[in-house]
């Protein structure tokens, strides 16, 4: 008995430093310069969290974890070799594994302790599943728009919200008969049931431009129902984990929510990009001014302030890379460079920081949109690599469009404006962009990568 409770404190210990380490990588994830050592920090409170559990007394056999642990393993190296543009909807996979899994063991947990099991305990546990259960599915929709495999645009249709809120209503009125009545198992399968169709229905309705938010959302949700697994489970680290998840991942949903200048009601039931994608057509027919690489490489050797505004576009190109060598020609020129980051540029929250810092872009020339914004009127050109949505100017001027009121960039104050764009197809959101149509902006059509490299090059050969 002595050894028992000894080995258990030593578990107790581990855990504490695991839920030390988790907090920190919170902290240092909070900005790029320590953002690995975050990373770390997390992979080593989760590596200990794993060896603390695997101490439990209650594992009679570890044969069946071993062969969980290669299959995890052997799913998890390939999911985390993908390229930078699917980290997004790898990051939504994620979401839904470890959704499957706490719904999975809060099943386990149902049918081994029905019907002797305390009003509490039972109200935590039906949380669980169905927070579980609409983030799996959920998630597997928010996966499925971002890698378009599922339409982007908002599916809809007449009375959608009020079936959602039914089916809500439905599964919360089942979680409560089974609190009195957790002998009633018939209903459980049904209230899971009712959980997994809610996710579908809560995704589907949202456009692919809101999809940073419901992968926050998304994230947050599986975090409280991770934390109400501990209290089931009786496990400290669960409920701490689950509850720092739960946390960031709500505080960065209203960051982007603010970011947008939206409601948690607009996004979730907006269905935003729909209405604007119909017309977004008409303006096509407008005159645009267009470069070459040869010419714009000319306007970006003679300017003295030089501002890039990395997009999706960036991202789905794999420009990255080119940005920096672009980064580069133009500061051994003596050119000032740097680099406008919008909160919601990208398929997920800080996505262009991500490949910037993978392309080893310094740190210091990622500039947040309100540290930025004021600089623009002094800007000699702005270069927008497939950035469309948080560069509309309509935002400010257009009552009538979906995105007014939400901050964006002020490019179009720069003296010159040049946007590499594959086409004049209107961003995720299908809103038109004004500002391609300004008497100061160029268009460059081609890959962003190709485009950028060419413009390197053409500088190159120029450097005298």
């Amino acid at each position: 008995m002595t050894e028992y409770a000894g080995s258990q404190h030593i578990i107790e210990l581990i855990y504490l430093i695991a839920s030390a380490l988790f907090i920190l990588a919170l902290k240092w994830m909070n900005t790029p310069a320590t953002a690995r050592r975050g990373i770390l920090a997390g992979e080593i409170g989760m590596v200990l969290a794993i060896g603390g559990t695997l101490l439990q007394h209650g594992i009679v056999d570890y044969k069946w974890i071993a062969v969980a642990l290669v299959i995890g393993s052997g799913i998890g190296v390939p999911l985390g070799l993908v390229q930078m543009t699917a980290v997004p909807q790898r990051t939504a996979l994620s979401h839904a594994f470890g959704a499957f899994c706490v719904t999975l063991v809060g099943t386990a947990e149902f049918y081994l302790r029905t019907p002797n099991v305390q009003p509490f305990m039972m109200s935590v546990l039906c949380c669980e599943v169905i927070l579980g259960g609409l983030t799996v599915t959920g998630s597997l929709m928010a996966a499925g728009k971002l890698q378009e495999v599922l339409p982007q645009r908002p599916i809809t249709y007449k009375g959608q919200n009020l079936v959602n809120l039914v089916l809500f209503v439905v599964a919360v009125g089942i979680a409560a008969y089974l609190v009195h009545n957790p002998g009633a198992t018939h209903l459980y399968p049904v209230m899971v049931g009712i959980a997994l169709v809610f996710g579908v229905m809560l995704v589907i309705p949202i456009g692919g431009a809101d999809m940073p938010t419901v992968i926050s959302l998304l994230n947050s949700y599986a975090g409280l129902s991770a934390a109400a697994m501990g209290f089931v489970l009786n496990n400290k680290l669960l409920i701490i984990a689950g509850a720092l998840d739960g946390s960031s991942g709500f505080i960065l949903s209203v960051i982007m929510s603010k970011a947008m200048n939206r409601s948690f009601t607009n996004v979730l039931f907006g269905a935003f990009g729909q209405v604007a994608a119909a017309a977004a057509g008409t303006e096509e027919a407008r005159p645009v001014k267009s470069a070459s690489p040869d010419e714009a490489a000319e306007i970006l050797a003679a300017a003295s302030k030089v501002v890039i505004v990395p997009g999706y576009g960036m991202a789905v190109a794999q420009a990255q890379h080119k940005v920096r060598e672009l980064y580069d020609s133009l500061t051994k020129r003596g050119i000032d460079v740097r680099f406008a980051i919008h909160p919601v540029a990208g398929r997920m929250p800080g996505h262009m920081n991500v490949l910037l810092a993978e392309a080893d872009v310094p740190y210091d020339r990622l500039m947040e949109m309100d540290d930025i914004n004021g600089d623009f009127a002094q800007t000699d050109v702005s270069l927008i690599i497939g950035a469309n949505d948080v560069t509309n100017p309509a935002a400010k001027t257009d009552q009538s469009s979906p995105i007014y009121g939400m901050p964006v960039l002020d490019v179009e104050k720069s003296h010159t404006v040049m946007v590499i764009k594959r086409s004049m197809n209107p961003g995720f959101a299908g809103i038109d962009n004004p500002l391609y149509y300004m008497d100061q902006t160029l268009m460059l059509f081609g890959d962003a990568k190709v485009f950028v490299g060419n413009i390197v090059k053409e500088l190159s050969g120029t450097h005298g």
